[in-house]
Formats: structure tokens, sequence, C-alpha cells
């Protein structure tokens, strides 16, 4: 099954139907593997590689490095505006231009890389540097009305959850099936819509608009938000192992470091939300 994340939809990713969120290195000769007929792919009886192993294919050593690459540059750029552009509560329309425009930038190389066939280090890393200004700040911004407590509080909400699923993920709690990918992403489409729909009330009627983003609403609103977030990690997780197991190029590490990046954003803006209604302000 090809993957439903657009930036994992390359060849060398691929989903297993049944199994646990691991692989299974049996099926690494079996239809499902976009590596099957190549002369590295694993033998379908013995489960030996048919060929010696390729010197180029990813390893998880690519994988970490890349994400670290990508997160860093978000986290630097981060920093950086936040430092260099301080929000000035007198003209605060500015620093949310700045915001906004950053993140359509974002928002637009994301695309652009996500239907390119091959990826592209240069447009990913683009992509975090443009994503880290915006998320430096929406952060300041918080920090200044809120208070950077709840900075804090959304980045190592951030980690506790990667690091949560990544342990279910290695005990095998999470199955990730076909049943699961398309109740996860019939999930992220309604949640999406309505965070939509919500905006453009908020923009046209003023307030909140149907308050899905404030309130009791928000909080659960935010909750389901991160829930999905999670979801994608461990979706993350497994088109990551399958790729290594199916022997995909190294530069594929790349669409893995950027699909990582793009669902850890994710969650941190839920949390950052999320803690913004709990702190009373909506």
């Amino acid at each position: 099954m090809r993957s439903s994340n657009p930036v994992f939809s390359r060849r060398g990713f691929s989903r297993d139907t049944g199994g646990y969120a691991g692989f299974d290195a049996q099926q690494a000769g079996t239809a499902t593997n976009p590596y099957a007929t190549n002369p590295y792919a694993a033998d379908a009886v013995t489960g030996m590689p048919q060929a010696p192993a390729r010197t180029h294919a990813m390893t998880m050593d690519d994988v970490v490095s890349r994400t670290a690459m990508t997160l860093g540059t978000v986290v630097l750029t981060a920093v950086i505006s936040w430092i260099a552009l301080p929000v000035d509560p007198a003209n605060i329309n500015k620093s949310y231009g700045i915001a906004i425009g950053a993140a359509l930038i974002a928002m637009v190389l994301a695309l652009v890389q996500s239907f390119k066939r091959t990826p592209v280090p240069a447009l990913i890393l683009a992509y975090s540097a443009f994503e880290g200004v915006f998320l430096g700040v929406i952060s300041s911004a918080t920090s200044t009305y809120i208070g950077t407590g709840v900075v804090i509080q959304a980045v190592l909400g951030t980690m506790c959850v990667f690091a949560a699923v990544l342990f279910a993920y290695k005990m095998r709690w999470i199955r990730v099936t076909r049943r699961f990918t398309g109740f996860v992403m019939a999930a992220a489409m309604g949640f999406m819509l309505l965070m939509v729909v919500n905006l453009l009330f908020s923009l046209f009627g003023g307030g909140d608009g149907l308050g899905f983003r404030s309130g009791g609403l928000g909080i659960l609103f935010g909750i389901v938000g991160v829930i999905l977030g999670a979801c994608f990690l461990a979706m993350d997780f497994k088109q990551v192992e399958d790729g290594i197991a199916y022997g995909a190029p190294r530069e594929e590490s790349w669409l893995a470091a950027f699909g990582l990046t793009l669902t850890l954003v994710w969650i941190y803006l839920e949390l950052l939300r999320l803690f913004q209604i709990l702190s009373g302000d909506d």
C-alpha cells in the first residue's frame, strides 16, 4: 500500500497491511516490497539478500542525522527570529504579518517538495528555516502575552509525546495497519476541515468563529490534535523502518526527516495552543 503521507509516497516507502508497527524482515520479498524486483531485495524463502547489500542504502543513522539537521534548522531560526524580531505589543500586526508570511512560504516549499519525485535537501532546509521563523515569532508573542512558561511546556510536551510514541512503537503497542491509517487520515481531514471553517467564521464574523479553538471546545480539539499528531508519528516511524528494511536509497532519508519535522511542528503548535487555553488566554 502506498503511503498516505505525501512526503513518504515515494519508492522505498511501503506499508504492510497487518503487522505491528515494526518491520518483519520476512516480508521484504513479498509483493508489498517496492524493491522486491531488484537484486538487493531479500529472497522470499531464505530471507537473505539476493545480492550484496548496496553501499548507498538508507540507514537509521542517515535518518537521525538528517532529522537533526532539519530540526536543528527549525530551532536555530526560531531562536534567531525570537531575538531579532521581538514582538512589540504596540505594533503586534507587524509581528503577526511576518509570522504569516513565513508560514505561507514554508507551506509552499513543503507542497513543492511533497509533489517532487526525489528529495531536494536545499528545499527541505529552506522549509525548515521559514518554519522556524514562524514558530519563533509565534512563540515570542506567546511569551510576551502569557509567559515563557507556556512555550517551555509546549517544547517539553512535544518531546514527551515523541518519546512516548517511540517507546510504544518499539514495544509493539501500536498496530499500524491499513485500517489504522485510514482512520487517522479520515480523522485528520475532518479535523482540518473544521479548523478551516472555524477560521473562516473568525475572519468574517469576528471573535473566535465557532469556538473550536477556545474554551472547553478548544481544549477538546487541542487534545484531539495532539493525539492525531502522535498517530502520524507512529505512521512515520513505520515508514522509516520499512524504507530501511526495503533498501531505500540513502537520499530518501531526507524525506523521512522532512516528514518527522512536519509532524513534530504540528504537535508543538497544538500543544502551544492547548497550554494557552489552559493558562486562561483564549
